[in-house]
């Protein structure tokens, strides 16, 4: 571990200037003063209005509670049909032709559960379910939510006036995502990087403890830098509280893990610190979004060590048009995460290998910064580049699928995520390729209500 001292590397923000984007600063700026020129009243009625079509409803039911349907195997006669759904004491809504599905009310004093359970046991029956209830999108109050195409990309204006509005759906669909599961509070995501501003009001409740700080040898991992302020608030920033940004993981914890100096540079002893320490204390998702290009025995026995504890690992591929940067090239324990674009496409910079496993957007992405990081005039916010803005959408999507199916091993969470990509540059490398790996994340595809056996 001695000679590990030795072994420096610049994290992310340092290859790439992460926050310094013209057009990300201006944004913040005019938000600033359209907060200033706004009365209180006019500024949330333009709060409500962004959400009035598509506002939460996460109180309702998640299926009629007195209809069922069901399907009948195709040789069963209509009449035999209509024998039966009588002999069950229901009434039928309709028929949706084509596939033959029965909409039926069914008699009072049975649960639907009960009414599915006994049509499932007639050997008549092919299909009996839940008439389950869709609902519109939901979408967060958050309000710079709609500068965050990554997360819900409609074609908006997301940059400065003038910048490019990207293309729509080019994102990893976290709005439908959401309506699976929004996270668990029990579920905690370590980052691993420069600390976190523990004042940012967009993610100070979201924060379970001081953490731990290998730097500077103490239990407050306060960020120096920006770096790893950014990179939670795009995790697991507060959401839905009326302010800021929305996290991937809305209600997801996150734990923070100092390893870099005030200029965003590591050891490795101390990154390898940071991996044990957050797997001894209660990390579920370890997001680490810095890089090194030497590749070192211990690095890959840390990961080693939180993959066998059942975490997930996430880390970024690296900036530089490259191969893929250490840990991520440790590909059989972390997956290895690339950069696309608000238009599906890798971008330019991005490093490529065959340990790549997924991309996730990193061009022009919005987050937290420190609230010291900016003059007062300016709000803590800003715009970012890199594959360390790519890797927490993935470590947030990990900690979603640890929230919703806590008993998925760590195996399992990584083909999901693999597997419900979306292969974006099918045109030009179909199928896994050493460039976004199996293609951009699909929360949507990813949190689908699928059975997996434990």
């Amino acid at each position: 571990m001695g000679n590990l001292k030795k072994k420096r590397f610049a994290i992310l923000i340092v290859i790439l200037g992460l926050f310094v984007s013209a057009h990300g600063i201006q944004r913040v700026r005019e938000e600033r003063a359209r907060k200033r020129e706004t009365p209180q009243s006019q500024e949330r009625r333009e709060i409500l209005q962004l959400n009035s079509a598509r506002f939460m409803r996460t109180e309702a039911p998640r299926f009629a509670a007195d209809q069922v349907l069901v399907r009948f195997k195709p040789k069963v006669s209509t009449q035999l049909v209509e024998g039966t759904l009588q002999f069950y004491g229901t009434e039928t809504i309709k028929r949706i032709p084509r596939l033959d599905i029965y909409q039926v009310r069914i008699p009072a004093g049975i649960s639907v559960e009960e009414m599915v359970s006994a049509l499932r046991r007639n050997p008549d029956v092919d299909y009996a379910g839940p008439n389950y209830i869709a609902r519109i999108t939901a979408t967060p109050n958050d309000t710079l939510f709609r500068y965050q195409y990554a997360l819900n990309n409609t074609g908006q204006d997301f940059g400065a006036p003038g910048s490019p509005t990207g293309k729509a759906k080019a994102d990893i669909r976290a709005t439908s995502g959401w309506e699976e599961t929004t996270g668990d509070p029990a579920t905690i995501i370590a980052i691993i990087d420069s600390g976190i501003d523990f004042d940012h009001p967009d993610i100070k409740d979201k924060i379970v403890s001081g953490g731990r700080d290998f730097f500077n040898d103490d239990w407050e991992a306060v960020d120096d830098n920006g770096h790893g302020t950014f990179v939670a608030g795009i995790a697991a920033a507060d959401t839905n509280n009326n302010e800021g940004i929305a996290g991937v993981a809305w209600n997801c914890m996150v734990l923070p893990v100092k390893v870099t100096d005030e200029e965003g540079l590591a050891y490795y002893a101390d990154v390898i610190s940071g991996i044990i320490w957050a797997a001894d204390n209660g990390a579920h998702v370890i997001n680490i979004s810095l890089g090194g290009d030497a590749p070192d025995d211990d690095l890959r026995d840390a990961l080693r060590y939180a993959y066998d504890k059942d975490i997930v690992v996430v880390a970024s591929a690296g900036n530089d048009d490259d191969f893929v940067y250490y840990p991520a090239a440790y590909d059989a324990y972390c997956l290895a995460v690339a950069a696309t674009d608000y238009n599906d496409i890798r971008t330019s910079w991005s490093c490529y290998g065959p340990e790549v496993d997924v991309a996730a957007p990193g061009d022009s992405v919005l987050s937290i910064v420190p609230t010291w990081y900016w003059e007062p005039e300016y709000l803590p916010y800003a715009f970012g580049d890199g594959t360390s803005a790519s890797a927490p959408h993935v470590a947030g999507l990990a900690a979603l699928l640890k929230s919703l199916k806590p008993w998925l091993s760590v195996d399992d969470i990584m083909n999901v995520i693999r597997y419900s990509a979306d292969d974006v540059n099918s045109g030009e490398h179909s199928g896994r390729d050493d460039y976004i790996g199996y293609g951009r994340i699909n929360m949507d595809k990813a949190l689908v209500p699928i059975e997996i056996t434990r």
